[in-house]
């Protein structure tokens, strides 16, 4: 399903303000799955840990642009040094110095401007990796969301296959005793219940597994979920417009995009190093 992640972003991070604004954890009952897509979006690990990464790379622009800005050095020296003379004596000479140059680049031949250029590219590469991201963490999010009350409906009807069977056990015992019923019909009976404990067991055992994983992406315990409304509005009416904004918009497209410019920047910052250069150079 392809909708306008940006709007979906504004609305989560929206959420989850709203949540820290009124003074309470961000969103202690996950109710709907709204809330539960708020709830990772702010606090799940990968997430944070891409933002952090995208974060360091956009100090590699400020950093790129260092290469026009000067240069100072600074050195010093002292040395000691003593002569011993029948006539003077002992004498002690302590000469020093201290220099300072500066360095100025007037042209290097467009390399900081590619650097420069190749990290602005890499800062959005990473942007768009960031928003892949969260896309994928808030999918795997709807789908942890989704498959616990999947996964409770389907225990729930285990259960209550369970218990008209084990009605049904009883019944059979019943008449068994009175002589209405066989052997085979009991035993037919129990082998049904004991493959409905079976059923009941597995489908609790699925259940949860889908609890954990809803606990490790979103963060918390699952409570009280809601079922979510359609989402037939959100979904593009036809199979070319949907390519169309995929092509336009998915991020790890877009990603892939700017890492291409990236290539083709570093690839003219090593061709300018054939260029000549200018420096202005003072010293003191």
């Amino acid at each position: 399903m392809l909708i306008r992640f940006n709007t979906v972003r504004r609305f989560l991070a929206g959420t989850a303000a709203a949540a820290l604004l009124a003074g309470t954890p961000v969103l202690a009952h996950a109710e709907t799955i709204a809330e539960a897509l708020a709830l990772a979006y702010a606090n799940n690990p990968t997430i944070n840990a891409q933002r952090a990464a995208t974060r360091a790379v956009d100090e590699n622009v400020p950093i790129a642009k260092s290469g026009m800005r000067p240069t100072v050095s600074a050195s010093a020296d002292i040395s000691k040094s003593w002569s011993d003379d029948s006539l003077r004596g002992v004498t002690h000479l302590t000469p020093g110095g201290f220099g300072i140059a500066i360095s100025q680049s007037l042209f290097d031949g467009f390399k900081t401007r590619n650097n420069v250029e190749a990290a602005r590219a890499a800062v959005q590469a990473s942007r768009e990796t960031l928003r892949n991201t969260e896309q994928n963490v808030l999918f795997d999010a709807a789908s942890a969301y989704l498959d616990v009350i999947r996964d409770q409906a389907i225990a729930g009807f285990r259960a209550q296959s369970l218990e008209f069977l084990n009605e049904q056990v009883r019944s059979e015992r019943a008449r068994f005793q009175v002589g209405e019923s066989t052997r085979t019909d009991v035993a037919q009976a129990e082998a049904r219940q004991a493959a409905a404990v079976a059923q009941l067991n597995a489908a609790r055992a699925q259940l949860q597994s889908s609890i954990a994983v809803y606990r490790q992406v979103i963060g918390k315990e699952p409570h009280k979920l809601r079922g979510p409304a359609g989402v037939g509005n959100l979904v593009p009416g036809q199979l070319q417009r949907a390519l169309d904004i995929a092509f336009a918009e998915h991020p790890a497209i877009l990603a892939t995009k700017y890492l291409v410019d990236q290539a083709d920047w570093n690839v003219k910052s090593s061709e300018s190093d054939l260029l000549p250069r200018v420096t202005l150079d003072g010293s003191a």
